[in-house]
């Protein structure tokens, strides 16, 4: 049974879920940031999914990289999964900009988080721009 990791459940906002996995959005408001969690027990890497899985996953960031890159003017996607503190399988999409905090180095252990004051503004901008793309549900649905 698939369960979200403590880590993640603790630092980030569950927003709902495509087909294949949950959309969390993260409490730092230095960077838009979201992550996608395949809803799938005991993976760490994206092999160890079945191979309709890795498409739907691909699928899935594809659309999510290309709609927040749009939505946000991106200069640069960061887009990536490490695992080397949260083990469970995650992919980071992070909004980048040449005048963010950390640029142009990662955003993992770089500053401070800094929590959201009103995430209920921010979480319903993305879900009103996600809609019913790939099939996505809201958590409230």
């Amino acid at each position: 049974m698939f369960s979200l990791h403590p880590t993640l459940a603790k630092d980030c906002f569950v927003l709902g879920h495509f087909p294949l996995c949950e959309l969390l959005m993260m409490n730092d408001s230095q960077y838009p940031w979201f992550i996608l969690v395949p809803q799938r027990e005991n993976i760490k890497e994206t092999y160890e999914l079945s191979v309709a899985d890795q498409h739907q996953l691909n699928k899935e960031s594809c659309h999510l990289g290309k709609l927040l890159a749009a939505e946000f003017n991106a200069d640069k996607m960061n887009i990536a999964a490490l695992g080397n503190v949260v083990p469970q399988l995650h992919i980071h999409h992070i909004v980048r900009y040449k005048t963010d905090p950390a640029w142009p180095t990662p955003v993992w252990g770089r500053l401070p988080a800094t929590p959201y004051s009103n995430e209920r503004k921010y979480i319903n901008r993305i879900l009103s721009l996600l809609g019913s793309a790939l099939d996505f549900v809201p958590l409230n649905s």
